[in-house]
């Protein structure tokens, strides 16, 4: 179900004139209705869609009149008043259309007549002379000549007319086009004329030809020839004239060819001319001299490119191609025109030129198509498959099937499925399927990778050509691997389109070729099977876009699939429910569902009739911890095929389950998903409800009667009624106190919805109205939300209070509106950033009040009369002025104040507040419509005065040279004199002594405040906190900081807004402006002198935000002056960087700071489908500044140069018009490189790291060496040509450095860039014959740079081969490079170019070894020469070898030729001699006789590391059943290796042992996982009696790593082999190894130890409780309270996630016991653990603690049979069932009396208890001097420290009253149950006593909170108003438990 506005068709009427309508009312009779009277009726109609029902009567009418009547005078009236409405309607007004469709059918007596009356009009018409009215005229001949007799026949009558007028208007429009150079609004319109009249030029003649042919063969004198010679000459200049618009050239040269076809003679001939012209080898003398006297400009031999492009256009689009018409010339122009557009190709890079190429050649594929079918032989053998120009095409499609440009990928597609189809035609008759052509091109495409995105389209098309089967045959395993690409978005919906293509083709292959249904098993099997079991089990993204993208396409295709899909996933929906990473079957089957009821293949209703889901089962979904199976499972309830089917009863019950536990979501997409699902749901009620309406409406009793028994609409409406109700009361429900963030967002997200969807206009029954649910309490809670620091629910809550401002308003007294008044103007001066917000949004609400004036703005302001005598001044507008002005009056005060200190401004009335609700209140006037046009000026101006004041104040701050360093930051006097200069030097505008003596912020602010009292209330300055005084003064340092550039920011935004919202007018008089042409160059001057000067980011960066809407709106405006301003500020600027003037101000740090924003604003401003002149010029500047030819006298011009090309080349908004400079700024960049100053290197590197994200797209993943962001060497240099020749160059210098015999180090400092750029490469099977563009040319100079003496650049030398390696070569290239390694005799041996050319094999080995070929006969031969060349190079890894770095390379190459050989000896490649060689490499190794160096020597550790893995691999494999089962002595001989892993573990150093424990653990978890259980004893071997070396390790080891992981091998081995070990192994029993983990876990500080140790302990004291072995109360004690201070909120996730797992282990036998195994308070202790863990803000951390509850759930489901649980559910869900299942436990353990207390003692929450009772001590003492202090001072005591940026609690997910209410809930259930009373507790009178204290001193401390406490106390009052709950809601149920008639308690679910 998709949602679609309802467009309404707007139609403008049409009016006729006095004199019109005098005439038809002389005309009409009164008695009957004729064509005068009826046209008079649809004359005075206001309507024009009534109008075209009128129109629609005349024929009919017309057709009655008698055959005498043409001679009426009536009809001669109304016929003229016809035409001249025809003339009169614009183009686009379909009242046009249908007048001309009615006139189409008038009678033939009366058309002679009609004729007359439109020729008369037509002639008017064309009287026309001014050129912007032709338009008009141009759009009335098109529109005559389509499709409309009249309209044609009154051309033809006027033909010379017509020619006439058309040549003029080419004319006039090209010179008026002159004139307006510059102003882009006025030319866009000319050139957009121009090509209407160009189009109707070429209209004239092709429907008019008749005309042209009767009368211009005569004489080349008529006039008719001669308009023709004009209109040929017009459209020769607009093709020759690349100022003009691309679309104008195209449609010349179509004109051109057109006007040629018509005039040439003869026509034979006329295909030889056009190739002549294209190739550029026309003679003169072959030429009429009418063609070259018109068309001189293109008989020459260097026509520019466009032109060929757009002649080549013309030929194909206005030449006849079919039925061989042209014969042998047009077969030769065909081919010509495909060689011209082919050599273009190469040429023309810029976008838009290369998307009407690649349109071009598809339609020159569709010309080819057309010209084959009666084609010459000799045209079947030259565009055969094998032919040369086919082939150069398949090159044009491989190189641009991934151009960054859809529309140039579209084109390509077609292109190549046209090639296929000219192919099929070249080759009728023979077998298409065995065909060569599409059989290498099927083998080419398939050995491309995946991730190439043109593979799936001509994947897709070949599929057409030769069947999916074909396909299948050579590879049956394509669906699997195309699903698998699946989880990549970019590529899912290329693969899930070639997927459809395939499984329909395969369909229809099947049915046709068998005759009953037996091969759906087979369909199913190949295309279904593998998607059902990603969706069970593959990863979120993957599933997603499957279901997206894949599955809808299926079940079209066949939609009875899902049955079969529904069958097998039921079978194991329950025991396969899912888990937070799958989806399980359920999941599986939710989107199944969802998907076929969205797309109509199946009913709800009809599913759960038919038991395919039960409603139990989508309660599941709707909770279950994937959230997308909760998403699906919503889509499933809320998405229809159709938008009115009744939601039913079960559907409504669901979604209020639903949005019980899924609001408070933390994904923003989830939310989003949930917003909109609910939305669609609304949609349904509100269109279903308005078919029940009429059903109600139209039936009779009767039908009534007979339906009795089917639901009543009325009832139907009720429930709705009802359901929304419920909807609403949730809704306003979670918006209590200390709501989180995703809870307000989705509740207010679904709210606005609701106010939509039910917002019907009146008169209309509607089935819910959103006001009506809204009371005072509501209202307020919604403005409440206000105080939110997220800006997103601010904005949510405005726009639902602005759909509710009615029913808001008279809900709300004068008294509050006054309050949220002043508090908003309070907060509009507060030191926190996010409380001006609020202001602001407080305002822009309170604005539209209409009382406001008389309520709260009264005594701020002098009250203006003759405004509200003004009724027709909107409540808006008044109000906004008024509020304004307030603001206004405060901030100069404030100013005025500041330039004495800007310290005290800073932290007592920071200004930005109030100028950021200035431009709020702004944004929401309509400027188009205002009535207090002067005070507005009035007011602009004093703004704009007010901007540069405050700017005055705070710039020298942000304009320091280092404006974060500028206010001390210590309290030492030292520092502050250190500062003392930076601070004289900025003083111009500060008088205070804070600028000329720094020192210490002490007491004394206070005293200076206290001066400022007589001009306004105001805080105190230096707030004082509590603690040392340091403190003091690093807040107010920060806040200078922020107060100073936040100014900037607000100043910048509010000046933007002005140029923004009030755009001058072009009129010569400024003062019928809001804003005048010298005030917006006076801003614009502003903005370019900050950012130019400013040095803090924040403030250029944002005074950039207000200059774009500036430069956006000079493009726009008709002031010429203005408009020249960006073009004359760019010149300036460019200049100024060029003239490396040393008094300039241009920030040369900073990466230039604001200087390439300023330059990237005026660029961006240029409109987009200009010709860009500005970004040429600049491009061209910038490129010659940052690669000077000669050396500069300064390198500030180069640096900033390059800054602003980094700038440029990110910046999205260019586009691909950036595109075309890329290659020159990769040249800039590399020879910047080589500068021998650290600022252009610096520079150059972040220009190049710029371009190669602009080349290759941005890096998602971390994997370096994927193929995503990288593309083929053809692609990249066919995009950049130049680069070629370039990286060629430099490589050969880079590699000749590197070459000399001399042993000195030489570095090249491009060396790396290119390396960059070549390892971001590939080679491309399809790399054909034809490229001129080879990579072989880079492999030897590649290889060289392996000889690198840097280590980091002989890696990528490694890395940067492997793309320009063929898979086929690298057996080949790795022998020659190891052939290349020297012998131990060699008498000149260098380290560095072995270890580069080992690096190089190392890297190629692996990407053959990880190949698609790996078990073909090729690849085994290969395998086994590299293995033989390895053997004699294996000195290299042996002793002879002194260089450790080298020998450890070539280990690294022997390990992993064992891991992949270990894997083929399963292949019958025993290859015992190679293991032979490994043990004797083992046996001459260190390890084996000692080490003798200190771990000090290079290359030691890595050594080590790689024989360490050597070892390990060669253990596995002699391990395996292969070796030791074999009788040949040989293996007998390998099968004792030199070394057992036990030495391993021993060795001293750690490394070796780390890799030892990490290949043990790895194999521990397979043997658990069953993973090799099928391989026998192999590993198990390895593994025997090691328990006790790892207890002795346990005790021993000193490495901190190694340690952790042997806890984590003892934790995963079976502690039944490991405890009968630890008396001989370490002297310990059972017991003192608890208490040892335990102390371990208490002592270490690494988190990773202590969550591996709790984890052991915990294990262990499982084991030991289950085997009924004591252990010590204090021991379990300590235990416990670890694990409780594991779940900590504030501790770290590793911590929190090893508590879960250890609850979850301990559930079944601790938690959830028939018997309390530990007694209550510890078992109740480890519950609150699962509770907090349950709301923990880390989700991983929810997640996992939600697992408990799952193993809960599911033993009570084993333990009572076959009732349905709710199982893997979601946090919110987990903590309802953990409160349920904890009261059913106090039940089941007897222990309700005891329990009841502890679980109330929650519920009033401890930690909030104590710290509130520690306050009460101090209320006391401060309530007598409350009144003295000020509530705001003593509120801060209260306060925890007051940080600037402070965001209140840390858990930003928890929600305390949630708890409150889940344990309220389950509480007052068992007691309702149970019957429980407790009178005479002692333990619930103490809690009694403290609640009733409680309760008593939060009513105090909320008494004394100031007014509005929401806004100014926020997180204070929040706190208290969530106490306040919790001690109700406990109070509540204790005098419950007091009472002694717990029965009539009320009903639980009211709490």
């Amino acid at each position: 179900m998709v949602l679609k506005k309802k467009k309404e068709i707007q139609v403008d009427a049409f009016f006729l004139d006095h004199q019109q309508l005098e005439k038809l009312q002389r005309f009409s009779k009164a008695e009957e209705q004729n064509l005068a009277s009826l046209l008079l009726h649809c004359a005075q109609l206001n309507n024009g869609i009534q109008q075209i029902q009128c129109i629609k009567k005349i024929m009919p009418l017309v057709e009655k009149m008698g055959q005498n009547s043409a001679c009426d005078p009536m009809v001669k009236a109304c016929l003229d008043i016809l035409g001249q409405t025809y003339f009169s309607l614009g183009a686009k007004n379909p009242l046009k259309k249908v007048l001309a469709s009615s006139l189409n059918g008038l009678p033939e007596r009366f058309m002679t007549l009609a004729v007359q009356s439109f020729v008369c009009c037509l002639r008017e018409e064309l009287k026309t002379t001014d050129v912007y009215l032709y338009r008009k005229v141009l759009d009335n001949l098109a529109s005559c000549m389509e499709d409309f007799s009249l309209g044609r026949a009154s051309v033809k009558n006027l033909f010379e007319e017509v020619l006439q007028f058309l040549q003029k208007s080419l004319l006039d429009i090209q010179e008026e086009n002159r004139k307006n150079h510059g102003n882009h609004v006025v030319q866009t319109q000319l050139m957009h004329d121009l090509l209407i009249a160009i189009k109707v030029s070429m209209m004239l003649v092709q429907k008019l030809q008749e005309n042209i042919q009767g009368s211009l063969w005569k004489h080349h004198e008529s006039f008719v020839w001669q308009s023709m010679c004009s209109l040929l000459k017009s459209s020769t200049n607009f093709l020759m004239d690349a100022a003009l618009l691309q679309t104008v050239q195209t449609t010349s040269g179509l004109a051109v060819i057109l006007f040629t076809k018509t005039m040439y003679e003869p026509a034979e001939e006329l295909p030889s001319l056009v190739s002549d012209l294209l190739l550029g080898s026309i003679k003169h003398t072959d030429m009429p001299a009418w063609f070259v006297s018109n068309c001189g400009t293109l008989c020459v031999e260097e026509c520019p490119d466009s032109v060929l492009l757009f002649l080549c256009h013309g030929a194909l689009a206005m030449l006849e191609w079919k039925n061989g018409s042209m014969g042998e010339n047009g077969e030769k122009l065909l081919l010509d025109i495909a060689s011209v557009l082919l050599s273009l190709s190469s040429e023309l890079k810029e976008s838009s030129m290369a998307t009407s190429l690649s349109r071009i050649l598809a339609i020159w594929t569709n010309s080819a198509q057309a010209a084959l079918v009666s084609g010459s032989p000799n045209l079947k053998i030259k565009l055969n498959g094998n032919s040369d120009i086919i082939g150069k095409l398949l090159e044009y499609i491989y190189t641009h099937w991934e151009h960054p440009l859809d529309a140039v990928r579209h084109q390509t597609k077609l292109i190549f499925k046209n090639l296929l189809q000219i192919h099929r035609t070249t080759i009728t008759g023979s077998n298409e399927k065995s065909d060569p052509f599409f059989a290498r091109l099927i083998k080419h495409l398939l050995s491309l990778e995946w991730h190439v995105k043109g593979k799936y389209a001509s994947l897709g098309c070949l599929v057409e050509c030769v069947g999916t089967e074909n396909i299948l045959q050579l590879d049956r395993t394509i669906p699997v691997q195309i699903l698998d690409v699946m989880n990549d978005q970019s590529l899912a919906p290329y693969a899930s389109d070639l997927l459809e293509t395939m499984f329909t083709n395969h369909k229809v292959h099947f049915t046709l070729s068998f005759q009953e249904s037996s091969w759906i098993d087979q369909w199913h099997d190949i295309w279904v099977s593998p998607l059902l079991v990603i969706l069970c089990e593959g990863n979120h993204d993957q599933t997603t876009y499957i279901i997206d993208y894949y599955l809808p396409k299926l079940l079209k295709c066949s939609p009875d699939s899902l049955s079969y899909m529904i069958r097998i996933l039921q079978a194991s929906a329950d025991a396969n429910l899912g888990s937070r990473g799958t989806r399980g079957a359920l999941g599986a089957l939710m989107a199944c569902l969802r998907t076929a009821r969205a797309h109509g293949h199946l009913e709800l209703s009809t599913m759960m009739s038919n038991g395919l889901v039960s409603t139990e089962c989508i309660k599941q979904g709707l909770v279950h911890q994937h959230n997308q199976v909760c998403i699906d499972a919503l889509g499933l309830l809320c998405e229809t095929h159709r938008s009115t089917e009744i939601v039913s009863m079960e559907e409504m019950q669901l979604i209020q389950f639903f949005m019980m536990y899924n609001l408070n979501s933390q994904s923003p997409s989830v939310r989003q998903q949930i917003g909109s699902l609910l939305r669609k749901l609304f949609c349904r009620i509100q269109e279903s409800s308005q078919v029940l309406y009429k059903l109600e409406q139209n039936k009779t009793k009767q039908e009534l009667l007979e339906n009795s028994t089917k639901r009543h609409p009325l009832g139907i409406l009720q429930q709705y009624k009802d359901f929304m109700s419920s909807v609403c009361d949730r809704l306003f429900e979670v918006l209590f106190p200390g709501s989180s963030h995703p809870t307000r967002f989705s509740a207010l997200t679904i709210l606005g919805s609701v106010a939509e969807t039910f917002s019907v206009p009146k008169g209309q029954a509607q089935v819910f109205q959103l006001d009506q649910e809204i009371d005072s309490t509501r209202v307020w809670t919604l403005i409440q939300c206000f105080a939110s620091t997220f800006e997103e629910v601010k904005v949510l809550a405005f726009g639902l209070l602005m759909k509710l401002r009615d029913v808001a308003f008279n809900l709300q007294d004068s008294e509050n509106l006054d309050l949220l008044f002043q508090a908003a103007i309070d907060l509009s001066t507060s030191t926190k950033p996010y409380d001006c917000v609020t202001a602001s949004y407080l305002l822009n609400f309170l604005v539209h009040h209409k009382g406001l004036q008389h309520i709260c703005l009264g005594k701020w302001l002098e009250h203006n009369s003759q405004m509200d005598e003004n009724t027709s001044v909107s409540t808006l507008e008044k109000n906004t002025l008024a509020v304004i002005k307030l603001l206004l009056v405060n901030v100069e005060e404030e100013i005025f104040q500041a330039k004495k200190s800007l310290l005290q401004a800073a932290a007592s009335f920071p200004m930005y507040g109030r100028v950021h609700c200035i431009t709020g209140a702004l944004q929401q006037l309509p400027f188009n419509n205002l009535t207090l046009v002067a005070e507005w000026k009035e007011m602009v101006a004093r703004l704009i005065l007010m901007s540069y004041k405050l700017s005055a104040v705070v710039s020298p701050v942000v304009q320091s040279s280092s404006p974060e360093g500028l206010i001390p930051m210590d309290s030492d006097s030292e520092s502050a004199g250190r500062l003392q200069m930076i601070l004289h030097e900025i003083q111009p505008q500060d008088t205070n002594d804070y600028f000329i003596q720094a020192k210490i912020l002490k007491e004394h602010c206070k005293v200076e405040s206290e001066k400022l009292a007589d001009h306004r209330p105001m805080d105190n300055i230096c707030t004082e906190m509590r603690g040392k005084e340091r403190q003091t003064c690093d807040v107010t340092a920060q806040m200078v900081l922020v107060c100073c550039w936040r100014s900037m920011k607000e100043v910048s935004l509010l000046l933007g807004t002005l140029c923004k919202l009030l755009p001058s007018r072009a009129t010569s008089e400024p003062s019928d402006g809001l804003i005048t042409v010298e005030q917006v160059k006076n801003i614009g001057d502003y903005f370019k002198h900050h950012l130019l000067q400013s040095r803090h980011r924040g403030a250029f960066e944002l005074a950039y935000a207000g200059f774009v809407q500036l430069t956006e709106m000079l493009s726009r405006c008709n002031s010429e002056s203005l408009r020249k301003m960006p073009a004359q500020w760019l010149s300036g600027v460019l200049e100024e960087i060029k003239s490396c003037d040393p008094s300039s101000t241009l920030c040369a740090t900073r990466r230039s700071a604001g200087i390439p924003f300023y330059i990237q604003a005026l660029l961006a401003s240029e409109p987009k489908k200009s010709k860009t002149d500005l970004l040429k010029m600049t491009m061209k500047e910038l490129i010659s500044l940052a690669a000077p030819l000669n050396e500069p006298p300064s390198v500030i011009p180069q640096v900033h140069a390059l800054n602003i090309l980094r700038a440029l080349f990110r910046d999205t908004r260019l586009g691909e018009n950036i595109m075309p400079y890329v290659a020159d700024g990769i040249q800039v960049a590399i020879l910047g490189f080589t500068s021998p100053v650290w600022a252009v290197r610096n520079s150059s590197t972040l220009l190049f790291s710029a371009l190669i994200t602009r080349i290759f797209g941005v890096k998602r993943g971390k994997d370096e060496n994927s193929k995503k962001n990288r593309m083929t060497g053809r692609e990249f240099f066919s995009r950049f040509p130049s680069l070629y020749p370039f990286l060629l160059k430099q490589l050969e210098v880079v590699t000749n450095t590197l070459n000399s015999e001399a042993e000195e180090l030489k570095i090249h400092p491009s060396l790396f860039l290119l390396l960059l750029i070549l390892g971001r490469l590939y080679p491309s099977p399809m790399d054909g014959t034809y490229s001129a563009l080879s990579m072989a040319p880079f492999v030897p100079f590649i290889i060289r740079c392996g000889h690198s003496p840097v280590y980091r650049s002989r890696e990528m030398s490694g890395q940067a081969l492997v793309p320009f390696v063929m898979v086929n070569e690298v057996p080949h290239t790795v022998l020659s490079l190891l052939e290349g390694l020297p012998d131990s005799t060699s008498p000149c041996i260098r380290q560095n170019n072995i270890h580069g050319t080992l690096l190089q094999v190392f890297h190629l080995l692996q990407s053959y070894l990880e190949s698609k070929q790996l078990f073909s006969l090729g690849f085994q031969q290969g395998l086994g020469d590299i293995i033989a060349c390895v053997g004699t190079k294996l000195w290299l890894a042996k002793r002879p070898n002194p260089c450790l770095v080298t020998r450890a390379a070539y280990l690294d190459v022997l390990v992993m030729l064992s891991t992949h050989l270990g894997k083929f000896q399963k292949q019958g490649m025993p290859l015992f001699g190679f293991w032979e060689e490994m043990n004797r490499v083992i046996s001459d190794s260190e390890l084996m006789s000692g080490i003798p160096y200190s771990s000090a020597v290079p290359g030691l550790i890595q050594y080590l590391q790689s024989i360490t893995k050597l070892v390990i691999e060669v253990l596995l494999v002699t391990a395996g059943p292969d070796i030791q089962s074999s009788s040949s002595p040989v293996a007998k001989k390998i099968a004792k290796p030199p070394l057992s892993i036990v030495h391993l573990l021993h060795c001293e150093f750690h490394e070796v042992r780390l890799l030892a424990l990490e290949a043990i653990l790895l194999w521990l978890k397979q043997i658990n996982s069953k993973q090799i259980e099928e391989e026998g004893g192999g590993v198990l071997c390895l593994l025997i009696d090691l328990e006790g070396a790892f207890l002795t390790m346990a005790l021993k080891e000193k490495n901190l790593q190694c340690f952790c992981k042997v806890l984590e091998i003892l934790y995963t081995m079976d502690l039944r082999n490991v405890l009968p070990k630890t008396e001989c192994s370490i002297k310990m029993n059972p017991n003192e190894l608890l208490t040892w983990s335990l102390n371990i876990v208490d002592i270490t500080n690494s988190t990773e130890v202590q969550s591996i140790a709790l984890k052991f302990a915990s294990k262990l004291v499982i084991h030991l409780l289950q085997n009924h072995q004591q252990i010590s109360e204090e021991v379990l004690k300590t235990w416990v309270q670890l694990l409780v201070y594991f779940c900590g909120d504030e501790q770290q996730t590793e911590m929190l996630l090893a508590a879960a797992e250890v609850l979850k282990s301990i559930t079944s036998f601790l938690l959830i016991n028939e018997k309390l195994i530990l007694g209550l308070s510890d078992t109740l202790a480890m519950w609150k653990c699962v509770v907090l863990l349950l709301q923990n803000e880390d989700l991983v951390v929810r997640d996992a603690a939600a697992e408990v509850i799952q193993v809960a759930q599911s033993e009570k489901k084993s333990s009572k049979g076959t009732e349905f649980a709710l199982r893997v559910v979601n946090a919110p869900m987990a903590l309802d069932l953990a409160f349920g299942i904890l009261c059913e436990l106090l039940q089941q353990w007897g222990e309700i009396r005891a329990g009841v207390p502890i679980l109330l003692e929650w519920l009033l929450g401890d930690s909030d208890l104590k710290r509130d009772s520690e306050t009460s001590a101090l209320v006391i003492l401060t309530t007598s001097c409350h009144l003295m202090l000020g509530s705001l001072h003593f509120c801060s005591l209260m306060e925890e420290d007051d940080y600037l940026f402070d965001k209140g609690e840390v858990n930003f997910w928890a929600e305390k009253l949630t708890l409150v209410r889940q344990l309220s809930k389950h509480l007052l259930q068992l007691i309702s149950m149970t019957h429980l009373t407790l009178p005479d507790h002692g333990e619930l009178n103490q809690l009694s006593r403290t609640a009733l204290d409680q309760a008593q001193l939060v009513g105090h401390l909320l008494r004394v909170l100031p007014s509005t406490p929401e806004f100014s106390k926020t997180s204070e009052f929040t706190r208290l108003a969530i106490q306040n709950e919790r001690i109700s809601v406990c109070l509540k149920i204790l005098n419950l438990l007091k009472s002694d008639d717990t029965c009539k308690n009320e009903n639980p679910e009211n709490y």
